[in-house]
């Protein structure tokens, strides 16, 4: 019976947590502050010992609801008030401007200069002197600023105008046709099939990827069932 008490709160904490998290909202990890990470965990490990209570799961749910309600509150005042987003979630530090770093920042980020000299080499700058400014974000990522004669070369500064791009359409998925985004590409199977048969697929059931783009372009990817060897990242 106590087995099947608790399967029953397991069931209930998980909807109850689905529903409290829809009221939250969806943010990407990277993208958490730090109070709202220790609220996931927090909300995370309640719905645990509610899941798992046989005497009372009353206790459990009313502090989910609780700690929802001030996550709610918060995140709608901090989205009304610049002062309160600042304190709860913090302000982007300046580490790097100019070629000139500021140690006291980077104190205040409780990062030392090993730290920031990786997420450097993560955003793909080995060198300092490339950089014009590093700023650290609230969420703990480094947003870099490169130098002028550092940055990546755009159509404008060619003078060029692209082409507006798109997103393709998958239109074959492991080795089925997906029928509504074939028809938002215009084409139809019998297009779609013939387009496959002149890249040399004789099933399609060989086909774990196929996309179409803005162009009517078609890739395939073919399912390749041998396991690739090298090691070519170590």
């Amino acid at each position: 019976m106590e087995l099947l008490y608790v399967a029953v709160e397991s069931l209930s904490s998980i909807f109850v947590l689905f529903i409290l998290t829809k009221i939250m909202g969806y943010r990407q990890m990277g993208e958490l502050t730090m109070f709202d990470y220790i609220n996931g965990i927090t909300i995370g490990s309640i719905a645990a010992e509610m899941a798992t209570s046989l005497e009372e799961f009353q206790k459990p749910l009313v502090a989910m609801i609780i700690y929802t309600f001030v996550v709610w509150s918060l995140s709608h005042l901090t989205s009304k008030s610049v002062w309160c987003r600042r304190f709860v979630a913090g302000k982007p530090l300046i580490i790097l401007n100019k070629d000139k770093l500021y140690y006291k920042n980077l104190k205040l980020a409780k990062m030392d200069i090993d730290e920031f000299l990786v997420q450097c080499r993560n955003n793909g700058y080995f060198d300092l002197s490339e950089i014009e400014t590093a700023v650290l974000e609230f969420n703990g990522k480094l947003s870099i600023l490169p130098k002028a004669e550092h940055r990546p070369v755009t159509p404008n500064d060619m003078n060029m105008t692209p082409e507006t791009d798109a997103l393709v359409a998958n239109v074959v998925i492991d080795g089925s046709i997906m029928y509504k985004n074939l028809h938002h590409t215009g084409k139809d199977e019998k297009w779609l099939r013939s387009q496959l048969t002149s890249q040399g697929v004789k099933d399609i059931k060989d086909v774990f990827l196929a996309t179409c783009d803005i162009q009517n372009k078609v890739t395939v990817y073919f399912k390749i069932k041998e396991v690739f060897k090298e090691d070519l990242l170590s």
